[in-house]
């Protein structure tokens, strides 16, 4: 007879979620872990393109993380401790989509170098601002060398010859920096 108890084990067995000197909550390397070591996958209620639209967040705080496919992942509803790395501008771990078995696009969180156990987490929010606003109402606290002051997406200088190229192409395109 097979046991109808559900096993007790975290999705995010190398992450303890505690108070950040950042912002709020952050989370935690449980133990040392190499670099490229599986954190675990975002989690929560996925919204369509068209659903995400619809709603009014009025400024809250949201856990919410766009894949490309532009379905938007609520890490507050149904999420586990992934929804806690903070953004920093020098980040010791990233975000990487893949498709699983299933063919779902996932997000998976993985470490960019090795990581000491009691280490924060933290990603590069490269955060757009689709309605415009300056780069000052999204401010980054991470105290990095390299803090660019936002967690905005940092602003692409294009080179000479590719500023030419995109001159070039006239009504066709029109280019943007991120965050504009």
């Amino acid at each position: 007879m097979k046991s109808r108890h559900k096993q007790n084990t975290s999705s995010t067995p190398f992450i303890r979620v505690g108070p950040s000197g950042v912002h709020g909550l952050g989370a935690f390397a449980t133990r040392d872990l190499p670099a490229q070591a599986f954190l675990g996958l975002y989690e929560g209620r996925r919204y369509s393109k068209e659903e995400i639209a619809t709603k009014v967040w009025n400024d809250q705080l949201t856990y919410l993380f766009t894949l490309s496919n532009h379905e938007t992942i609520d890490g507050a509803k149904g999420g586990n401790g992934t929804r806690h790395l903070n953004h920093a501008c020098e980040p010791n771990c990233e975000a990487v989509e893949e498709y699983d078995e299933a063919g779902e696009l996932v997000l998976k969180f993985q470490t960019l170098v090795d990581v000491d156990a009691g280490d924060e987490l933290f990603i590069d929010y490269s955060l757009t601002a689709d309605d415009g606003s300056p780069p000052s109402k999204y401010p980054c606290h991470c105290g990095s060398p390299s803090c660019r002051g936002t967690m905005l997406a940092p602003v692409e200088t294009p080179e000479p010859e590719a500023a030419g190229a995109v001159d070039a192409m006239g009504a066709a395109g029109s280019v943007s920096p991120a965050g504009s």
